[in-house]
Parts: structure tokens; sequence; C-alpha cells
């Protein structure tokens, strides 16, 4: 039953690794989900306005890993894993034309369909697996799912913070399950190591997301010059935070990411670290990508403007979440602190003390100063060490082990 399941649902061996056409096309509405978040934390700055930010980017989030997950044992050439990936397609475009009315009259759409992508999902897969040991994992899934789906709806019938008080906590309830294996009585939990992924291929997928993520700043850098007669301080802030947006993606793609995607694929419980590291903490690093391009659409409005102190916290703060999420992936992957993206944050704290008394472009200035700071620092205090010959074996293991920093 194991070979017809196989057969007839699951990716083969050859083309495990792949990330194909699909998976692509399904991330082109997350471009869209990814600049509605950014949008509606620039319309909704305060504190709580950050943390109902936080709390639907978590929720696109679970509903994109989760996919993510399925799909790394689904084979989504095949009619039926398309047909999925169409109808979450679906759903996770109305999910994010609702974003900027989550906490207004589209509540009960953003729940209701959440909760069928979420638990509509899980079904599928289930039924697909029919005869494949994976089928329980997906099983024992199915009631934290439903749990949480209950939250969901329940948080759809208040209002405020109320409402992201309890869509957070159906949110805390898959973590949490995943945490514990998703534990049921009578059927026990799932280990991380029957979660037998290829680890290649769902740390390009998270690796993409960030890419989405970066991508919402280049669309906002490029508006810049879309203007009609732009100024020198329009091209000053035009260059700056493309530099930004370059340095941020050095940091995470110059040498961490494809170190990763190797240690994952090498790794004997690659199910483990993908829940530690890929699906736990990239959110936050996607989090800090978003608050710094709504920072951007701030500083495109009026480069010279001083004293701006929310301007000062979506700017700084973005780039200090992306940096500490990055370091926390780093310290799960490798086991150690990265002193140059934790240095990185104590200096964005001293740039901060300049935002009273700066202009918007200034700030923005400094703050490319200690991106490219940190990209400099990483790269002497860890250079890439070079494979030569028969020593190309050791010079990859040099290379991984140096990463680490």
């Amino acid at each position: 039953m194991t070979t017809t399941a196989r057969s007839s649902a699951l990716r083969s061996s050859d083309g495990a690794g792949e990330v194909t056409n699909i998976e692509l096309f399904f991330d082109l509405v997350y471009v869209f989900a990814v600049t509605q978040l950014a949008l509606f934390l620039g319309d909704h700055h305060s504190a709580g306005g950050a943390l109902e930010t936080a709390v639907l980017l978590a929720m696109v989030w679970q509903i994109w890993v989760y996919t993510t997950w399925a799909v790394n044992y689904l084979d989504p050439n095949r009619g039926p894993a398309r047909a999925m990936l169409a109808v979450l397609m679906l759903g996770s475009l109305v999910l994010a034309a609702s974003i900027p009315y989550a906490f207004t009259h589209r509540g009960l759409v953003i729940a209701s369909t959440y909760v069928a992508m979420q638990a509509g999902r899980a079904l599928f897969v289930i039924a697909a697996l029919r005869g494949d040991r994976l089928q329980l994992v997906f099983v024992r899934i199915l009631p934290w799912t439903a749990v949480s789906s209950a939250v969901m709806l329940a948080g759809a019938a208040v209002d405020g913070h109320a409402r992201a008080a309890l869509w957070a906590t159906s949110v805390a309830i898959d973590l949490i399950g995943a945490a514990f294996g998703f534990y049921v009585p009578g059927l026990g939990r799932s280990e991380t190591t029957d979660w037998t992924i290829n680890g290649s291929h769902f740390a390009e997928r998270c690796q993409a997301f960030v890419l989405i993520a970066l991508g919402e700043s280049i669309i906002v850098i490029g508006r810049t010059l879309s203007v009609p007669h732009p100024d020198g301080h329009d091209i000053a802030a035009f260059v700056t935070a493309f530099a930004g947006a370059v340095g941020l993606w050095w940091i995470y793609f110059d040498r961490a990411a494809e170190d990763s995607a190797r240690e994952i694929a090498s790794s004997p419980d690659p199910g483990r670290l993908a829940r530690n590291a890929f699906h736990w903490i990239h959110p936050v690093i996607v989090g800090g990508v978003i608050v710094e391009a709504a920072a951007g659409e701030r500083l495109f409005e009026d480069p010279t403007e001083r004293g701006d102190s929310t301007f000062g916290w979506l700017l700084l703060g973005g780039i200090a979440l992306f940096l500490a999420g990055h370091a926390l992936f780093k310290a799960v992957v490798w086991r150690r602190p990265s002193w140059p993206r934790l240095g990185g944050i104590v200096a964005l704290g001293v740039v901060a003390i300049l935002t009273p008394h700066v202009a918007r472009l200034t700030l923005a200035i400094c703050s490319v100063a200690v991106i490219v700071g940190v990209a400099i620092i990483d790269r002497l205090t860890h250079p890439i060490v070079a494979s030569v010959g028969g020593d190309g074996v050791q010079g990859a293991a040099e290379d991984a082990e140096n990463v680490g920093g």
C-alpha cells in the first residue's frame, strides 16, 4: 500500500529537492500579502497596530509554511496536489485582500478563510497519503487544527484587542502542538524523525519567502523615482534605501542561506531543524523586512523631516528585528552566537539616540552604515575557505564551520 501511495501522490526520489513552477506561482499571492502587511503597519504604526500586524503575519506565515510542509511530501506535478495549491492560492488571495479590514468588518472573512485552508489542507494530505506511514503524522495534526480553528473563529466574533489576542492564541496552539509532536491521546506523538522531509527543498522554499519580503522593499524603493520630477533628496533616499535592501540581502544570502541548506540536507533529523530554524524563526526575519519596508514608505514621504519617532522605530526596529531573527537562526543551526549581528543591534540602539535630532534621510544613512558594517565584519571575521582539488570536502566543512559566526 505504501508503494501505491508513493506512486500516486508523493514526490519521487529523483525530484524530491526540486522547487516546481506551481510552487513559485503559488508564492505570487504572498508578494501581495507582504505588501498588504507593510501597508497595514504603515497605517497602524502604534504599539497596538504593530501587534496586530505581527498576528496577521503569523497567520499568513502559518498558511504558507504548512503548505510548504505538505508539498515537500506531495508531488506538485500531479493533478491533485496542483488542485490543492490552486485552491489554497485562491484562499490566500482572499485573505490578503481582507488584511486592511482584519480588525473591523472582515474579521469573519479572514477567520473562516484561514480555518478552511488549514483544516482543508490537513484533510487533503491525509487522504493523499492513504497507505503511507506519513499519514499518521497529519492525522495527529488534525485535532490540534480543530482546536485552533475554533479559537480563530471565536476571535472573529469579538472586536479590537480581544480579536488579536484570540487569533494569536490560535496560532500559538499550532506552534505548541508542533513543539509536542502534535500529541493526541491514543495516538501518541510524532517524533521529528518521523517528519521525513527533503531538507534542501524546505530551506530553499523558506529562503524564497525572505526574497518575497525583500521584493516589497524593492517595490517601495522603485516608486520613489516614479514621481514626475524627483529632487536631490528623493534620489539620495532612493540610493540609500536600495543600499539598505542590498545589505539585508547580503547578510542573509551571502553564505548562511546556502550553508544552512546543506546543514539541513545532511542533518540526521531534518524535521527538527526545519521546525526550529525555519518554521519558528523565519517569520521574525520576514517581519523585520516588512517593518523596514513600512519605514521606507515614510522616508519617501519627506526625507528632510526631523524628529520623527515613528519613522525611527520602524526603520531601526525593523533592521534590529531582522538581525535578531537571523542571529537566532544561526544560533539554532550552528549552536553559536553571531557577534556581528548582535553588535549591529547594539549599534542601532546607539543610532536611535539621533532620532529626534536628524532628518529621516540622515537616520536612514546611519542605519545603512550599520548594515554594511555587519556585512563587512561578518566577511572579515569568517572568510570563505577555498577548497582545492582533493581538499574540497575539507574546504566545504571549514566553510560550514566558519559561517556559524
